[in-house]
């Protein structure tokens, strides 16, 4: 985890020591073991990690990319609400297509054509291009054999009254010149018809925009030749739209949102090398040293090669027990390696603090007290960090749950691995120095006389000191001295504290107001990359087809007395309501129900009988045969049946959500059962979840992790510090994805529950160092607090950082947000763990000073240069 760990330490056994003193009892004998024998705790997890990644060969078998199922909540009601529609009104589309009356999207294939520079699509040179444009895609044979069909015929890709625009002769310009908007002769064209211009009486005077969909279908055998046709014309489209000149046309199919989402993943792969260069680097450099024989290169190799092999384990082992791999999985190795290498940190800390004790030539004793004090350390980071993603895994949206379980067992992986594989190598790399070997050869290195004769640039490289003598003297790492000299007393003058109080006063304000305005809601535009073909079709679809929304079906889901006037006025009542709505146009309903009452008044039929009402169906129907397909009817009774209203104006998640909860609250208050439904909806349902599920994960995990700092640090004011910094972190970090164009969904809910362990790991420290501090002023207090901790701080910050950081780089917002919500995080825990913890400490004094506090040369000695390899 990012941040230094720490055990709590000198606390009787009333409080912690009798959690602390059987752990430590237990890690030391465990280093005992691991120095006694390390070939076993070399081999066995390499074996392990062998045999649990033979799970990869069911990665194909356990992705899980179906965007519907991965990130809309598993239980929403839309669910339950289609398999309703499909249940009592079922679809034939190879005889009875209609767009609107579908249960789901459907298969097709979507243009939006605008017209080249300012001009119309109803000028005659455009519509000779979409003349082609149909053409292309009408020619061939495949299509007629497949197209969703009314009747006998292809469902057409426009309204009626738009159709002889398709047709590029003259002819059509007198039909085209009778348009109006946005229902012209029956025809409804505000989904069809964008950018508008009428003139008086709405007539049309010209248009930017005209969407064609070209629907095939999708029901029984013709299914699966569908979905091929629709790869084929993927592939040739673009071919044919280079050939238009007077148009510019985007186009999407109903495969190309999964399509482009299931690339997401390929794309970052590229990445991974690169974060791995990026790892072992910094960890390279961190543990570098002048001495040939004391470097420690090969610890930081093995220290990225243990987190990678607790990837490949928990990994393996999730794919072998059937968890579903989901793309946002393939955020995991990025965190897992900046967790992995700050382990690493510790323990070559905790080996090198050992050597400055008493001399002890026995291995076991040194990394029994190794363990003793990084082993602890580093699980009671690991125990808060795998509760927070357990905890994630109480979540509605699979795509979360997946993620969190895979990050967590990786994260028990790579405790393992620290402890057993990392600490033998360890005990491994020190016998190759007590054998005074070189760190890249192992052959012996000669230091003495003789080797004075040799060349400066020899003894430099084999030696590590020009004049042949090898120094081993340890020294204080150079940025501790900065932080106990200039950092410390910097901020600890009081116009500096003025200051941060101000800078602090300024960063909780911006939150708050960014919580306010944080946007819900995954936009399905960004499951896709940057460069995908898609999103230009989409900008035009906001561009252009904004104004009109879903057409929603409102469906009657018990079987009511139709024929009785009281019941007819209630279902007229509730349209009324449904209508009122600031998001419906009352002008652009249709309702079988109305216009059957309509019939029967002109045709003097008495509809307030049974018998006749039911009779007479069949006139409406040969008035409006789509009416058919909105009853459900059995002989006597009328099982379900549905009317549609239009939405306007749906623009913003914000407007979806407040348009999904209108419509249900309404309906829900009407006297006659009704329900509200949209295959958008599915994705609506988000809204409905997404903040109560983040704010329900948030709470717990902060609580569980409150819970263990009650446990394991003997301050409560210490414990009081860690509260404050984990929900002033979390409502940064939620407050500033706005400003950064972040909205609250299902990926940077992750982000937020990862967001309590990081902030726990950075506050813990500081606070706890200072309360156990010896010195006399709360100023001085401070200063030693980040004297010990500054340095450590900042490097496990940068290690995580860095470990993430190539993700700014990917072209899909998945990874995008990940890294820009880790950024956050990380900025923030930092921030708070040097900057404000430490400044609002100084105001308290004495309060709540540890009784053993005089125990601060212990506590300087073990976190000296923690993290450190100098």
């Amino acid at each position: 985890m990012a941040g230094p760990r720490s055990p709590a330490e000198g606390c009787s056994c009333r409080n912690t020591d009798c959690l602390e003193r059987p752990l430590r009892r237990l890690f030391q004998g465990l280093g005992r073991c691991v120095a006694a024998c390390p070939w076993p705790f070399v081999l066995v997890p390499l074996l392990l990690s062998g045999g649990l990644g033979a799970g990869f060969v069911f990665l194909p078998q356990r992705q899980a990319d179906d965007i519907e199922g991965q990130f809309t909540p598993t239980w929403g009601p839309a669910k339950a609400e289609r398999d309703f529609v499909r249940r009592y009104f079922p679809t034939n589309d190879s005889e009875r297509f209609s767009a609107p009356r579908l249960p789901t999207e459907g298969t097709y294939a979507a243009f939006i054509a605008v017209a080249a520079g300012e001009g119309s699509v109803l000028d005659s040179a455009a519509r000779r291009d979409l003349h082609q444009l149909d053409e292309a895609v009408r020619g061939g044979g495949r299509y007629k054999q497949l197209c969703a069909r009314s009747g006998d015929t292809c469902a057409d890709p426009c309204p009626e009254a738009l159709l002889p625009l398709l047709l590029g002769d003259a002819g059509a310009d007198a039909a085209l010149g009778n348009l109006t908007f946005p229902v012209s002769n029956g025809s409804f064209l505000g989904a069809a018809l964008g950018g508008v211009r009428t003139g008086a009486g709405g007539w049309v005077l010209s248009a930017r925009a005209l969407k064609l969909v070209y629907y095939l279908q999708e029901d029984g055998p013709a299914a699966a030749d569908s979905r091929r046709w629709l790869e084929d014309f993927q592939q040739e489209v673009p071919s044919h739209l280079a050939a238009l000149k007077n148009i510019q046309v985007t186009y999407f199919t109903s495969l190309s949102r999964q399509q482009e989402f299931e690339g997401n993943a390929k794309s970052v792969i590229p990445l991974f090398s690169i974060t791995y260069f990026l790892t072992v680097t910094f960890s390279i450099v961190s543990c570098l040293r002048l001495s040939c024989v004391r470097n420690n290169v090969w610890l930081a190799c093995c220290g990225v090669v243990s987190a990678g092999l607790a990837v490949l384990s928990s990994f393996g082992l999730m794919l072998f027990c059937g968890v579903p791999f989901v793309v946002t999985v393939g955020n995991a190795p990025f965190l897992i390696l900046g967790v992995g290498v700050d382990d690493m940190f510790i323990m070559i800390a905790s080996w090198e603090q050992s050597s400055r004790k008493k001399e002890k030539s026995d291995v076991k004793s040194r990394l029994a007290e190794t363990y003793a004090e990084a082993a602890l350390s580093v699980t009671i980071t690991t125990l808060t960090d795998v509760l927070a993603f357990f905890i994630g895994t109480w979540t509605a949206f699979p795509s979360v749950r997946s993620f969190c379980l895979y990050t967590g067992t990786a994260f028990v992986f790579c405790y393992i691995y620290t402890l057993t594989f990392f600490g033998a190598i360890i005990v491994l790399n020190h016998k190759r120095e007590q054998g005074n070997r070189h760190w890249l050869t192992c052959m012996p290195v000669g230091v003495g006389k003789g080797q004075a004769e040799k060349s400066c640039l020899y003894n430099a490289c084999c030696i590590g000191s020009c004049s042949g003598e090898s120094s081993q003297t340890e020294s204080e790492h150079p940025m501790s001295i900065f932080f106990k000299k200039y950092y410390g007393p910097f901020f600890t003058n009081k116009w500096v504290k003025v200051l941060v109080v101000l800078l602090y006063g300024v960063y909780l304000g911006g939150s708050i107001y960014g919580c306010i305005q944080i946007r819900e809601g995954i936009d399905l535009r960004n499951l896709a990359s940057d460069d995908s073909y898609i999103i230009p079709y989409y900008d035009d679809e906001d561009k252009y087809f904004s104004v009109y929304g879903p057409r929603v079906m409102v469906v009657i889901t018990e079987s009511v007395d139709y024929w009785n006037e009281t019941v007819r006025l209630g279902i007229e009542n509730c349209t009324e309501n449904l209508e009122g709505i600031s998001y419906i146009d009352k002008n652009l309903s249709e309702s079988w129900l109305t216009v059957y009452t309509d019939l029967a008044k002109s045709a003097l039929i008495n509809i307030n009988n049974k018998t006749i009402f039911l009779k007479n169906l069949s006139v409406l129907f040969q008035v409006v045969p789509s009416f058919e397909w909105d009853i459900n009817k059995t002989q006597d009774r009328i099982e379900a049946s549905r009317f549609f209203i239009q939405t306007v104006n749906v623009t913003s998640a914000v407007d979806e959500k407040n348009l999904l909860n209108q419509l249900r609250e309404t309906a829900k208050q009407c006297s006659i059962p009704l329900m509200v439904y949209h295959p958008a909806f599915i994705y609506y349902d988000q809204y409905l979840v997404i903040v109560q599920n983040t704010i329900q994960n948030v709470a717990v995990a902060a609580g569980a992790m409150l819970v263990v700092s009650l446990l394991l640090i003997p301050s409560p004011l210490c414990c009081l510090w860690v509260t404050f910094a984990i929900a002033s972190v979390i409502v940064g970090v939620a407050g500033f994805m706005t400003f950064w164009n972040i909205n609250l969904d299902s990926i940077s809910m992750i982000n937020l529950v990862i967001c309590i362990g990081f902030s726990v790991d950075f506050s813990a420290h500081i606070s706890y160092a200072f309360v156990t501090s010896g010195e006399s002023s709360a100023n001085e207090r401070a200063i030693e607090a980040l004297s010990l901790l500054g340095y450590p701080v900042l490097q496990g910050a940068v290690s995580t950082i860095l470990g993430v950081a190539v993700l700014a780089a990917a072209k899909t917002y998945i990874f995008r947000t990940f890294f820009k919500i880790m950024f956050l995080v990380i900025l923030f825990g930092a921030l708070h763990g040097l900057v404000f913890i430490p400044v609002f400490l100084t105001f308290f004094g004495n309060l709540g000073r540890s009784p053993h506090s005089t125990k601060s040369k212990k506590l300087e000695h073990r976190f000296r240069n923690d993290k450190d390899c100098p």
